[in-house]
């Protein structure tokens, strides 16, 4: 069959033959309809994941809209490496495949679970826990998982959403779903000032931090006070992505100050069964509009093109047969 093959890491995939899937004894055979490339899957792609082992050669390519063989569109996951969903045809385990509900567009949500997901289940975890989301702020608000958290935030009932970001068509995208946006220039110390400027004597409730790096450091700055005072606002800090960097300083004075609580959200610390619950559900905000997902389709056969395009900030890249 026909599939995007990855030789090593780092490199680029490339259309060529690969060996046909094997079902296993919980999973069918289905058919390519249409899947992301996703900062995961690029991620894993270069071997700096921490979910799983590179193998090589690879088909990349973790979820995906696909067809069964009785002509059903289910979103599904692939089997074990090395067979992902880049291909014509992989299969589909049983635990990970859910139906689209009709009139859903199988491109909008190969290209917005994953990104979607990412943010949807730190905020309804906060929901329930504090019983509203008050202020959310989001940094890395320019790409898609940012900016579907600025859409997810609105949604759940969030007072305010601030979206920090450098990309001005990111900003502006961001701000017209809603985000009061902060430009970000690179200087810690301006940015810091910027972010706490746009928060005000209202903290966030929650923070969705998709870069890490030096961002996350500019954000502590911008949190952290001179003067604490008991005021009761708790907030939680919740790391998703690196994208700026795979380290970040936490200041001491923050941790003392604030009542502030850091943690991860990804594969490990969310239990797969909580994910699993929440995945029709988001399926379903996408197939009604109540998400919108901007995304650009390039035929599996293209996919030299379409690797490359998904590195650059803008609507997400969909692979499709052909």
């Amino acid at each position: 069959m026909k599939a995007a093959i990855l030789r090593s890491a780092g490199s680029v995939p490339v259309y060529g033959d690969f060996g046909e899937p094997a079902a296993g004894p919980d999973s069918q055979i289905v058919g390519l309809v249409a899947t992301g490339i996703h900062q995961l899957t690029r991620s894993v792609a270069a071997g700096r994941h921490y979910s799983r082992e590179a193998v090589f050669p690879v088909i990349p390519g973790l979820n995906a809209v696909a067809r069964t063989g009785t002509g059903q569109l289910v979103f599904t996951a692939a089997g074990p490496p090395p067979h992902g969903t880049f291909a014509e045809r992989f299969a589909s385990p049983g635990a990970m495949r859910f139906a689209l509900p009709a009139g859903a567009q199988p491109e909008a949500v190969a290209a917005g679970v994953n990104p979607g997901m990412a943010s949807w289940l730190p905020l309804t975890a906060r929901q329930a826990e504090a019983g509203k989301l008050g202020t959310v702020l989001v940094l890395g608000v320019t790409g898609m998982s940012g900016f579907l958290a600025a859409q997810n935030a609105r949604l759940l009932g969030a007072a305010r959403v601030i979206g920090a970001g450098r990309s001005q068509a990111g900003l502006d995208r961001a701000a017209a779903a809603g985000a009061h946006t902060v430009a970000l220039t690179g200087d810690q110390d301006c940015d810091a000032v910027a972010i706490a400027t746009a928060v005000g004597d209202d903290p966030p409730s929650l923070v969705l931090d998709f870069v890490w790096g030096p961002v996350a450091e500019t954000a502590f700055g911008a949190l952290g006070r001179q003067e604490p005072r008991e005021d009761g606002a708790s907030i939680k800090y919740v790391h998703i992505g690196a994208l700026a960097g795979a380290e970040a300083a936490v200041p001491s004075a923050l941790l003392r100050s604030r009542k502030l609580t850091i943690s991860g959200s990804g594969a490990g610390s969310v239990p797969a069964a909580q994910i699993k619950a929440q995945i029709p559900a988001y399926i379903q905000l996408i197939a009604d509009g109540s998400v919108q997902v901007p995304y650009r389709t390039f035929p599996l056969s293209d996919v030299g093109a379409a690797w490359t395009a998904s590195a650059e900030p803008g609507p997400r890249v969909v692979l499709i047969p052909g």
